[in-house]
């Protein structure tokens, strides 16, 4: 048995009325791609933004093997979130070297992580770019980079493909493959049951806030007595989706203020969104 690095125990979390996870238990062990697969409104971002400590449950804990909370310790966690949070007006190495600092992490060590696995995603000639021009697949492997920056124990994955050409999301995959035979682990959203499947040791299918399944593909096959995966994804969510509550919580007061007095205001009638700012 593999050692476990992230605990989650009767966790729930509720906005307002809605209790958009429910009574969830979840170990996650060293060395292994964990798929969380759900449908939009799941709970499945709620999730990760709960490992990440960005949610605080409103029940249960959500711990380190040290018996932390994630919230205190999350020079552990490197995040990909959905949105990749870029500043435009930065390179791809700046953007990259700003959070590693922030990590505490020395330029040098930074740079020799971004570097060797820049590499990888085919990066290296665009790390001097401002990543204003970039597309959608490099700023997302600029968003890796700079998670996996700093040497995370965990890396968190919020639909890390979505978007990606066909070559791009080969080139994600791999990596993340390449870091679990590494002995790393990873945390991969995805609502794609095939590349689930393809990429992941272990599958938990969430629907509605609550955990209908957790094990290896072949576990689920077995346990649902199907030939696939898409088969007993059905049969373990039969009823239907609900609406997605996982943006709801209310902004704090001085996160209010903060963004008020930073965020320029701009006319209604103005339209086609920036860049990652």
């Amino acid at each position: 048995m593999k050692d476990s690095l992230l605990s989650i125990r009767s966790v729930t979390k509720s906005f307002d009325e809605v209790d958009a996870l429910q009574g969830i238990d979840l170990e996650i062990r060293s060395g292994e791609i964990v798929g969380l697969v759900g449908s939009n409104g799941a709970g499945k971002t709620t999730l990760l933004r709960l490992m990440a400590g960005v949610y605080k449950p409103t029940n249960g804990s959500v711990v380190l093997s040290n018996g932390h909370p994630v919230s205190q310790m999350r020079q552990e966690l490197g995040v990909v979130p959905e949105s990749t949070g870029l500043y435009s007006r930065l390179t791809a190495w700046e953007n990259i070297r700003y959070h590693s600092r922030m990590h505490g992490i020395e330029d040098s060590v930074a740079w020799a992580r971004t570097e060797r696995f820049a590499e990888h995603l085919d990066m290296k000639e665009n790390l001097g770019r401002h990543t204003k021009g970039f597309s959608r697949g490099m700023k997302q492997k600029t968003a890796l980079l700079r998670a996996l920056a700093h040497g995370p124990s965990i890396l968190l994955l919020d639909e890390p493909t979505a978007g990606l050409d066909i070559t791009s999301a080969r080139t994600v995959r791999a990596l993340v493959g390449q870091l679990r035979d590494e002995g790393g682990t990873v945390i991969y959203s995805t609502h794609h049951l095939a590349e689930a499947q393809q990429v992941c040791d272990r599958i938990v299918i969430i629907h509605n806030g609550l955990i209908r399944a957790d094990g290896s593909p072949d576990e689920l096959l077995e346990k649902t007595g199907t030939e696939s995966l898409e088969e007993a994804y059905v049969s373990l969510t039969l009823e239907q989706a609900r609406v997605r509550h996982e943006d709801t919580e209310k902004e704090g007061l001085l996160s209010t203020w903060w963004r008020k007095l930073f965020t320029p205001n701009t006319p209604k009638s103005t339209f086609g969104g920036g860049e990652d700012e």
